[in-house]
C-alpha cells in the first residue's frame, strides 16, 4: 500500500507540477507577446485538466501516506492545506480566466494582449501557484527523512 500511496502521489506531481509549469511559462511569455497569448489560450485547455487530475492525485497520495502512518498528522494537514489553497486558486483559473480566454477565442481576438488588470491578478495566481506546488514537493521529500 504505501507505494501504491508513493506512485499516486508522485505522478500527481508529475502530472500536476508539470502542466502548471507549461501553463504558467505561456503566461509569462504572453505578458507583452500576442502569440504567446495565442498560445496560452491554446495550451490552457489541455494543461487545466492535467492540473486538477494532479492536484488530486496529490490530494489522494497525502490522504492514503497518511493512513497508513508515512506522514505526521502536522505533515498531512500542512499539505492538505497547501492543496485546498491550490484548489481555490484553481477555481479562479478555471472559473474566471478560463471563460475569459475562451471567450476572447471566440470573438477572434484570442491574440489579443490581457488588460493590465487582468494580467496582475494572473501574476499573483502564478505566484500562488509556483510556491504552492514547490511547497508541497518540499514539504514531501523532508517527509521521506
Amino acid at each position: 500500500m504505501q507505494i501504491l500511496s508513493l506512485f499516486i502521489l508522485v505522478a500527481g506531481f508529475i502530472i500536476g507540477l508539470g502542466a502548471v509549469t507549461v501553463i504558467d511559462l505561456h503566461g509569462f511569455l504572453g505578458r507583452k507577446s500576442e502569440y504567446w497569448t495565442l498560445a496560452t489560450t491554446r495550451t490552457h485547455k489541455v494543461t487545466k485538466p492535467l492540473i486538477w487530475i494532479g492536484m488530486f492525485l496529490v490530494a489522494l497520495g497525502v490522504t492514503l501516506l497518511y493512513r497508513i502512518h508515512f506522514l505526521s498528522y502536522f505533515e498531512m494537514n500542512i499539505m492538505m492545506d497547501i492543496v485546498g489553497m491550490l484548489v481555490v486558486n484553481g477555481f479562479f483559473l478555471s472559473f474566471v480566466i478560463s471563460p475569459y480566454l475562451l471567450a476572447k477565442e471566440k470573438e477572434g481576438k484570442s491574440s489579443e494582449l490581457l488588460p493590465q488588470v487582468m494580467q496582475n491578478k494572473i501574476i499573483f495566481s502564478f505566484i500562488v501557484s509556483f510556491l504552492g506546488w514547490w511547497s508541497l514537493v518540499l514539504l514531501f521529500v523532508n517527509s521521506i527523512n
